[in-house]
């Protein structure tokens, strides 16, 4: 495969998905607390620390020490005897890393298969929120707020860029939360819609706004050109469904999570595949079918990264399409070869509102890290706590993660970051003629840790210009909605919701697909819900709203 953006953020999307479907039965989102830091057993296993450790100081162990971590091997990037990435983080740090590899293709299972079976390394990176759930229940992992002392980075940074509330709708049932994610001082949704806006402007459809504008501009460019489905998907639907389902009210596709949705004037969780916003949004997707205005195979052939909706693009037979940043630069490589250089724009504009606002996803957080229970008997504990969190949290080491070594492999005045001319991040189109990629050749830029906390400054310093304006766009013209109250529960419980939630959502995978190709009449949405019901939603809903309830009475 190709070594370019959009088959990596191809993958990156894979993983989430992946997470997702395995934390589908689990509540989305664990116990709000006040917390604190909870009971601290790191005892005397502090060989190696730094008593003077503070947030932006190098980190640096007293003594030699090695840590083991879990490594997600890319199959466009697997590790190679010159990764000189860790020759740097051993120098500054003292820290050797003694890496346990596994591929990307079965990454999730087999890092289950590794915790549960108590075999895996102490540290568990690309941890997305609401994986940890399932380990925290079975207490295989250390719940990580009761160390949160020893990690002045995470803490600084949590407080500049207002996230704290964010980290306490971490917290399981025990008040507790077991992962520490990567923190982002600004959030914007990873995909949206790509459009070719010099054919908007040339039918004189406007960039859309709304879901309803950007029907009409796709209605004006089918009569220009007939032969075309003018807007695709290329996720079988996850991708679409998921940004466009908060303009109307509800989740779906890759954000379907758990399945529930707050309804604040009921007060309590309803089954959002049942609420009126997502049989306004099957509706409004099943119009566009019918109107040949969507493309259907984008919706229902598995996406394996080889390009079908880039090709469609590039032969113009798709004219807007999901996509992220990286996907812009994929689609715009495939026109350079069919409509030439100069002659099209392809725009990635702020997701669409709808019926419910200019509303997108709630501020999100970046995958972090979670440690396994046997990690508190290292004699370096401590010193592995100070060094993760220079590793994850501090300034330094996130540049030195994206762009190598200053002064070497890139120079950095007035916060822009220049990659120096002998060296490429082919990943980002960045230099691509020079001879060395730093993430191929050196390990910078990985997949496993860069990028994972972020400033603003520093992601938008290997983003294409579009980009920074894409982020301005979302932040200055859209509403992210606000996160779901906490409903965290036990391990008995987590359980009953697995075997409750994976039937229910099985059924509204296929109903959701059928209704919008017009497989199964809209008319039958009724009966749909009806199936829902037999398969014990209320019971499901008892289950989650019984959760929230405890949890209000316990904390009030």
């Amino acid at each position: 495969m190709k070594l370019d953006l959009a088959p990596r953020l191809t993958h990156r999307a894979r993983h989430r998905v992946t997470a997702l479907v395995a934390a589908t039965a689990l509540i989305s989102l664990a116990a709000c607390s006040s917390g604190g830091s909870g009971d601290d057993d790191a005892g005397e296993n502090d060989a190696a620390s730094m008593s003077d450790y503070a947030a932006d100081t190098t980190f640096k162990a007293t003594e030699p020490v090695t840590f083991s971590m879990l490594w997600t091997d890319w199959p466009e990037t697997p590790i190679t005897d010159s990764w000189e990435i860790f020759d740097e983080i051993e120098e500054r740090t003292n820290v050797s890393l003694d890496l346990t590899n596994i591929p990307f293709s079965d990454a999730v299972e087999k890092r289950s298969l590794l915790i549960s079976s108590g075999d895996a390394p102490d540290i568990i990176p690309l941890i997305y929120t609401g994986d940890e759930q399932q380990f925290a229940a079975s207490g295989a992992v250390l719940p990580l707020s009761d160390y949160e002392k020893y990690m002045p980075n995470f803490r600084k940074y949590v407080e500049e860029w207002d996230l704290g509330d964010m980290v306490d709708n971490l917290r399981q049932a025990d008040g507790k939360y077991y992962m520490t994610p990567g923190l982002q001082e600004v959030s914007v949704p990873t995909f949206t819609v790509l459009i070719r806006k010099d054919i908007f402007d040339e039918v004189g459809a406007p960039i859309p706004e709304t879901w309803d504008e950007l029907r009409d501009g796709l209605v004006k460019i089918k009569a220009k050109y007939p032969d075309s489905t003018p807007l695709a998907d290329g996720f079988e639907g996850a991708s679409m469904l998921n940004y466009a389902a908060h303009a109307f009210g509800t989740v779906a596709g890759w954000g379907f999570g758990n399945g529930t949705f707050w309804d604040e004037d009921k007060g309590e969780f309803v089954y959002a595949a049942t609420n009126d916003g997502y049989k306004d949004m099957v509706e409004y997707f099943h119009g566009l079918v019918e109107d040949g205005l969507l493309d259907t195979e984008s919706f229902t052939a598995a996406n394996d990264g080889s390009g079908t909706v880039t090709e469609k693009f590039a032969a113009g037979q798709v004219f807007a399409a999901s996509g992220a940043n990286g996907t812009v630069n994929d689609f715009s490589t495939a026109l350079d070869a069919t409509v030439g250089k100069g002659n099209y724009e392809v725009v990635q504009i702020a997701p669409p509102g709808g019926e419910a606002g200019q509303v997108v996803e709630p501020r999100n957080f970046w995958n972090g890290f979670m440690l396994t229970s046997e990690a508190k008997n290292h004699p370096n504990f401590i010193a592995m706590l100070q060094f993760l969190d220079w590793l994850y949290y501090s300034p330094e080491a996130r540049d030195l993660l994206r762009w190598g070594v200053e002064g070497e492999t890139y120079t950095k005045a007035d916060g822009k970051y220049t990659l120096n001319p002998a060296f490429s991040l082919d990943a980002f189109s960045i230099n691509p003629d020079a001879p060395t990629d730093i993430l191929k050749d050196l390990g910078y830029s990985n997949d496993v840790l860069a990028g994972s906390t972020e400033s603003r400054a520093l992601k938008e310093s290997y983003n294409a210009p579009q980009y920074v304006e894409y982020i301005d766009s979302v932040l200055s013209t859209r509403t992210p909605r606000d996160p779901f109250p906490p409903a965290p529960l036990d391990e008995a419980e987590l359980e009953q919701a697995s075997l409750l939630a994976t039937p229910l959502k099985d059924t509204v995978d296929t109903n959701t697909l059928r209704f919008i190709l017009g497989e199964r009449p809209l008319s039958e949405w009724d009966a749909y819900v009806g199936e829902l019901e037999s398969q014990n939603l209320q019971g499901y809903l008892d289950l989650i709203n019984g959760a929230h309830e405890r949890y209000a009475e316990d904390n009030g």
